[in-house]
């Protein structure tokens, strides 16, 4: 890495670089923006911002600027990659996924975030992803809004919980084969295998999935659903793992997950 860039990383804030981690995941402006509960205002200051001490004209070149030097070392841990810091209330959005209790380590005393894969990811963050040139995570099309849905789709839960099933096992491999066409395009299952070996081998194993919610984001052609659990892990004691599904021949494939 070329001395410009290091300095500009070292110029780099850590909302700006909490940001930028969500870039790298898939992320576009406005979903980054519903994942912090901030505007989208304010996430393109900081976009801006990061790309001129980059000097970069690319707002994904200068995530993977941060995550090749995260991940070789010399920036955060890489557990911080994806991690969904929250940083307080911005006053132009809401909040996203507000709880009573802070999720993965992250709460208002700002403990350093854990993160999942995600997809897989679970994140994710969830440094490695640079070294592969792509994001592991996978963000459907931000739709104009959610529309909640007063019951669950059983198929849908049950296709995610099997999903998951597979990751708790360490079934990288047949898990990447469950994911749908748009995460494959970006990952390779050897990308997937690496980053799950670092992300999420060390939560360890469930100790309990609780499903909270189902949601139908109205995207093209036929929309996504996004399904949440409470999760204990062994060495995390609660975790909001989101799953996205797509529906591809006739069966729900995973596009995207994040533990938060």
């Amino acid at each position: 890495m070329d001395p410009r860039a290091k300095e500009g990383l070292r110029a780099l804030t850590e909302k700006e670089k909490q940001t930028l981690r969500l870039i790298v995941r898939g992320h576009d402006a406005k979903s980054t923006a519903r994942s912090l509960g901030l505007s989208v205002h304010t996430i393109n200051e900081r976009l801006r911002d990061a790309r001129r001490k980059l000097a970069v004209s690319s707002s994904r070149e200068a995530a993977r600027l941060l995550l090749a030097a995260e991940g070789d070392g010399s920036g955060s841990p890489t557990h911080d990659l994806c991690g969904d810091t929250q940083i307080g209330a911005d006053p132009d959005g809401p909040r996203v996924d507000g709880g009573p209790a802070p999720i993965i380590g992250v709460g208002r005393a700002h403990r350093p975030p854990w993160i999942m894969i995600g997809v897989f990811l679970m994140t994710l963050a969830l440094g490695l992803l640079a070294f592969f040139g792509s994001p592991l995570f996978v963000d459907p099309p931000s739709p104009i809004s959610t529309a909640s849905r007063p019951a669950s789709d059983a198929e849908v839960v049950d296709s995610a919980r099997r999903w998951l099933a597979l990751v708790d096992q360490g079934r990288w491999e047949g898990s990447y084969r469950a994911t749908g066409t748009s995460f494959r395009k970006l990952n390779t299952a050897q990308v997937w295998a690496t980053v799950s070996e670092k992300v999420r081998a060390p939560l360890g194993a469930v100790i309990s999935r609780a499903f909270v919610s189902q949601e139908n984001l109205p995207a093209p052609p036929s929309g996504y659903e996004v399904v949440k659990f409470r999760t204990r892990f062994a060495n995390k004691a609660e975790a909001l793992e989101t799953v996205t599904l797509d529906r591809e021949d006739g069966g729900w494939r995973v596009v995207g997950v994040t533990i938060g």
